[in-house]
């Protein structure tokens, strides 16, 4: 029994991620990369939620600030899409805020502004 947290799963959303890498390489903004990976994630039958919105409780109330992590696969996995020059310890503390409020243990960091698709497993 593997240790590696939804290993199938995460393989073949990796898969999907650098099959959009492979087809558009680097230099295009966010939206374009989730556009693509939204396509293939319908490709492989995964169901996924976009920009899905995640409020913080704070004793009997909701404040106002809220998440929205760019999708949540199989209502477990969040994959967050960056295209930056480098990634930096406060994409990790995106990433680590949607686990969080969400509940859900894995989330996966992407860079797509690189010659090689870069992430990163965050696990909480």
């Amino acid at each position: 029994m593997s240790d590696y947290l939804y290993e199938d799963d995460t393989y073949k959303i990796i898969g999907a991620l650098i099959e959009v890498h492979k087809n558009l390489g680097k230099g295009f903004s966010e939206i374009v990369y989730k556009d693509a990976f939204e396509y293939e994630l319908k490709r492989i039958n995964f169901y996924f939620e976009r920009e899905k919105e995640y409020l913080v409780h704070y004793k009997d109330i909701i404040l106002n600030h809220k998440f929205y992590a760019d999708f949540v696969i199989l209502d477990k996995i969040i994959i967050e899409i960056k295209s930056t020059e480098l990634l930096h310890e406060k994409h990790i503390s995106q990433c680590l805020n949607y686990l969080h409020v969400s509940g859900h243990r894995l989330a996966i960091l992407v860079n797509f502004n690189k010659t090689s698709l870069e992430y990163k497993r965050i696990i909480k």
